[in-house]
């Protein structure tokens, strides 16, 4: 039986990684431009996160990355995301079982929105590659919000705004740590300027039979 146990909620881990080991992340954003492009999770992203994957591991042991996503915000890519949830995964294959649903294939991989309770045993880890506040559309997260499980689009501003807001103020190289359904916004730039993130999902468990994580 999969364990119930939920993962921690926000956690900052500050300038723990190497100058070396920030350099071979800079080099997945040569090509990649805008508001999220997913990465293959193959051997050499993999061999890159794995320090990022220990420090996540001291608290989580069992976490191991299951997607990953590069973000480029920049003055002429300032985008906006209002109040939400990222309850999406990435599957090798669609399978039609109970709990999973909102399927869609995007770029040749399945996606679908996995049963809450595989979502509240995930976490989405952000690694910062620039400096980042509030004027530069730093990523605001509702403290705590994951309590309230799925929360329907419509009502997520409502939602998110009975909780405290964090302002994701952060240096080259600091690391934040959200339980999955945390709920989170991005603000466009008031002062834009670069502002890349590495966003990779953690899963501490496998998926439902025949069901396998696409990476």
């Amino acid at each position: 039986m999969l364990s119930s146990t939920k993962p921690a909620g926000l956690r900052w881990i500050r300038q723990k990684l190497s100058t070396a080991a920030l350099q071979r992340f800079d080099d997945v954003f040569a090509n990649r431009q805008g508001p999220g492009a997913r990465l293959d999770l193959n051997e050499n992203l993999r061999a890159a996160l794995a320090p990022l994957t220990a420090l996540v591991q001291v608290t989580q042991p069992k976490m191991v990355p299951v997607r990953a996503v590069a973000f480029d915000k920049s003055p002429s890519r300032n985008w906006s995301i209002p109040w939400h949830q990222d309850r999406i995964i990435a599957v090798r294959e669609r399978a039609d079982i109970p709990g999973f649903s909102n399927w869609s294939n995007k770029d040749g991989v399945w996606h679908c929105e996995p049963h809450e309770s595989i979502l509240n045993r995930m976490l989405f880890v952000r690694l910062h590659l620039d400096d980042a506040d509030q004027d530069a559309g730093a990523m605001e997260v509702a403290v705590g919000s994951e309590i309230e499980g799925f929360v329907e689009a419509s009502s997520a501003r409502t939602v998110a705004e009975r909780y405290d807001g964090h302002i994701c103020t952060a240096a080259r190289g600091d690391v934040l740590v959200l339980p999955m359904l945390a709920l989170h916004r991005s603000l466009p730039a008031t002062n834009p300027r670069r502002r890349r993130v590495l966003r990779i999902d953690y899963a501490s468990h496998p998926l439902p039979a025949p069901l396998n994580y696409a990476n």
